[in-house]
This record gives C-alpha cells, structure tokens and sequence, in this order.
C-alpha cells in the first residue's frame, strides 16, 4: 500500500529577489539606547539614500524596519522618498539573522529594503553572499540578489 500527500501550502519564494540591506543612519549617543534618535546629519544620510533607492532598478515595493528609533526615523525618510508607509517587524530587532531577514521579505516582491543595526547587517550580508562580512558606516547600504 501507497501513501500519497500532498502539501497544499504555498511557501513564497525569495528567489530572484534584491535586497537593499540598510545600516540606519547616524545616531545620537545616549540611553537608553533603544530610543536614540537620528541626528541631523543623520537625517540628512537616511533622506539620501532613499533618494538613490527611488532612482534604483528594481524599486522596492516596501520598507522594513525594527523597532528601535532610530531604525525607524531611518525607514522613515527612506520610505518618504519612494512614496511607501514604513513597517515595523519585531524580528528585525539588534540580534537579528540572514534566516529572519529571509522570513521578513518572502513574498515581499522583486526587491525591498531592510533597515537594520550594525553588526548584524555585515553579519547578514556575509551569510547571504556567501563573502566577508563588508563594512557598514551608518546609512552603508548592500544590494544582494538573493538565489
């Protein structure tokens, strides 16, 4: 006797997609840290590089962020730019990893932007090229392809 299933759920893929992997931009020193904010040069950082993602082949089709202020005054003035509503994700918090980033923008379309912290976005961009881990200033951004 054969037993036959089949799985009726459907998984979205990642493959073919871009991910513009954002370091926030400068923040202000002090505590608690979770709610330091952008500085003005900072500011001024997250408002260029959304200008450059807006001008980018593929566009994004959406900004995610964690919840820390200064990841999301960073997704902020990055979305404004590109006429998209930032979105909060809890696992985008310090400490996250290339398989939570992976989780956060399946299905998400061709290509979105995932503001993070610093070690994690060399850590990530490292686990998901394949490569060492790249510098990351603050308002750094890498582009990966993911396969």
């Amino acid at each position: 006797m054969r037993l036959q299933s089949r799985c009726t759920a459907r998984i979205p893929s990642i493959a073919g997609m871009r991910i513009y992997l954002v370091r926030h931009a400068e923040a202000a020193s002090g505590e608690p840290d979770e709610q330091r904010r952008l500085t003005a040069d900072g500011r001024e950082q997250a408002r260029r590089v959304g200008e450059r993602l807006a001008a980018s082949e593929p566009r994004p089709s959406a900004v995610l962020h964690g919840p820390l202020v200064r990841a999301r005054e960073s997704a902020e003035l990055i979305a404004a730019s590109l006429g998209l509503e930032p979105e909060p994700d809890e696992r985008l918090a310090p400490g996250s990893t290339a398989a939570e980033v992976r989780a956060v923008v399946a299905g998400r379309g061709d290509a979105v932007v995932v503001v993070g912290h610093q070690p994690d976005c060399g850590q990530i961009a490292a686990e998901l090229t394949g490569g060492a881990e790249p510098a990351f200033p603050p308002a750094g951004v890498a582009e990966i392809d993911l396969e």
